[in-house]
């Protein structure tokens, strides 16, 4: 059986921190079968093959070249840019491009209209044909609680804020470009999250990459899931600390890493470490997978560590009052050390915070992100705090507490929906971002372009950023969808994945009568 790093089709809690956990906790990840395996191997080996045979006709200029080339009085110079690194995207990469980058042409929420394009030389160029394609379902956006609109009480507060302060503000926040608004949206995040104070940021990236190297350096060393963001492994890298990565979510892992830390100290010196942090995610978004944080709070504890949690994909999507993971498994926020999260995705809007104890004034003054960056724009803070409040139920309605819930009920349904069909799915039962796995190179094009002939808008993910025989199709759920959207979307893939042939699921599940969420769901959660 070829090694993955997914080794159980289906992961429980483990039994001695069952007391840890309100909730069952369950995430599967079937195994990849031998067969399927196999052939992604030898797919990418064929693929491979007629790279080189093409890069040879290139060279002979058989066949005309399209890449990026040094200039021919430049070709004594150091290499700008490296032949073999530029491989897959030349020949791999570039044969499903039409995949990725596709414009589209009004508010990504539900539906979108995408502008049509061709290629006529192998997707290196595009042409736009002047024709919209309309109204495709869109499974691909972060839009969790369907707060990406163009109508009702957050667009138009945006917009009547523009028309008061203007669309920028052409400062830093320490300079003349702190808003009464920013100080509004902080206090309100931190109310939101239940801690006593949080700083915003305009760039979601920023504030992992920008802020880390404010919080540990030299001397210090980061405990890191293997399958953190690019912006967290970024971030871990500018600070300078010494870095350790932990296998994805497995807390025996993360706590010999923690011993052996406390044990042997530093390298050579064995001094003890000035800080360890654990960095980890509430939702991994190319995995679908919720991390085990009561686990890491108990782990933290006993070894006297740091976490810093980052809430990208969770905050809004989680817990019975949207705050996230930590309100999902009903923990104290006051236990996580450095709480992030950003405002892209469940909010609709731009940019990130961080929120802690005693953290904030230190990250005023220390973080680049905060000293040299311009401020958030005034029209996404006020999308940021009309969207916040609707979630909190303080604009004196239900709207947010409903989607909160509805987004959890389309999660659950879509995922069990696949499961019956017989696809491979990864991730959390709760988890609205929903890998399908498609495993073999020339099925990553094929899927996302027989979807979109059927009016379905999706993202297919390859290497390198998943393992490279572990290709997928991720669907992200909205509190917009409809139940007749919902099934629309899981007739097209069933057909795309008989026509393809991507049912690899060993593990048959007979279809049950489709229900609507338990309205005690999450009773036992609740404070």
């Amino acid at each position: 059986q070829p090694e993955t790093h997914h080794q159980h089709s289906e992961v429980h809690a483990a039994s001695r921190h069952d007391r840890l956990y309100s909730r069952p906790f369950i995430e599967s990840f079937e195994e990849t079968p031998m067969l399927v395996a196999v052939l992604t191997y030898m797919g990418y080996g064929i693929l491979t093959i007629f790279g080189y045979l093409r890069d040879f006709l290139r060279h002979w200029k058989i066949e005309r070249c399209h890449i990026a080339r040094e200039r021919e009085e430049q070709q004594d110079f150091v290499p700008l840019y490296q032949d073999f690194e530029n491989f897959y995207t030349r020949n791999l990469y570039m044969r499903i491009r039409d995949n990725w980058n596709r414009p589209i042409c009004s508010v990504p929420g539900e539906k979108m209209d995408l502008m049509e394009r061709v290629s006529h030389d192998f997707n290196w160029t595009f042409k736009y044909t002047g024709r919209v394609v309309p109204d495709v379902i869109n499974l691909g956006s972060y839009n969790y609680l369907g707060f990406a609109e163009n109508q009702g009480p957050c667009a138009d507060a945006a917009a009547q804020i523009t028309m008061t302060y203007g669309a920028g503000v052409a400062s830093t926040r320490q300079e003349i470009g702190n808003l009464d608004r920013h100080e509004e949206m902080e206090k309100l995040v931190a109310k939101f999250l239940g801690l006593e104070s949080a700083m915003a940021f305009g760039m979601g990236f920023a504030t992992n990459s920008m802020n880390i190297p404010a919080l540990v350096g030299k001397g210090c060393l980061i405990l890191s899931d293997e399958l953190n963001h690019a912006s967290l492994v970024l971030g871990a890298r500018l600070s300078g600390s010494t870095i350790r990565v932990f296998k994805h979510n497995n807390m025996q892992s993360l706590e010999k890493l923690l011993r052996e830390a406390i044990v042997h100290g530093q390298p050579r010196t064995h001094r003890p470490w000035k800080k360890i942090l654990i960095v980890v995610e509430g939702i991994y978004s190319m995995e679908g997978s919720i991390v085990r944080l009561p686990e890491v709070i108990a782990l933290k504890k006993r070894y006297r560590a740091y976490l810093y949690l980052d809430e990208a994909h969770s905050i809004g999507a989680l817990g019975p009052r949207g705050r996230g993971v930590v309100d999902y498994f009903g923990l104290d926020p006051r236990d996580v050390d450095v709480l992030m999260g950003t405002f892209t995705k469940s909010f609709g809007a731009a940019g990130g915070y961080i929120a802690g104890k005693r953290l904030i004034d230190y990250l005023r003054s220390h973080s680049h992100s905060a000293v040299y960056a311009t401020s958030m724009s005034p029209p996404v803070v006020e999308q940021i705090i009309t969207s916040m409040k609707c979630i909190m139920g303080e604009d004196g309605t239900t709207i947010g507490c409903d989607r909160v819930r509805q987004l959890a009920e389309n999660t659950v349904y879509f995922r069990k929906r696949l499961r019956e069909m017989g696809f491979i799915i990864y991730g959390n039962n709760d988890s609205p971002v929903i890998p399908m796995m498609l495993y073999m190179p020339a099925k990553i094009g094929a899927f996302g372009r027989e979807m979109l002939k059927r009016n379905i808008g999706v993202v297919v993910v390859g290497f390198p950023a998943t393992p490279i025989i572990e290709s997928r199709a991720r669907f992200c759920i909205s509190a917009a969808h409809t139940r007749d959207m919902l099934n629309r979307a899981l007739s097209v893939i069933s057909e795309v994945g008989d026509l393809l042939q991507l049912k690899y699921s060993r593990q048959r599940i007979q279809p049950a009568s489709a229900r609507p969420l338990d309205d005690n769901m999450y009773d036992d959660v609740d404070d």
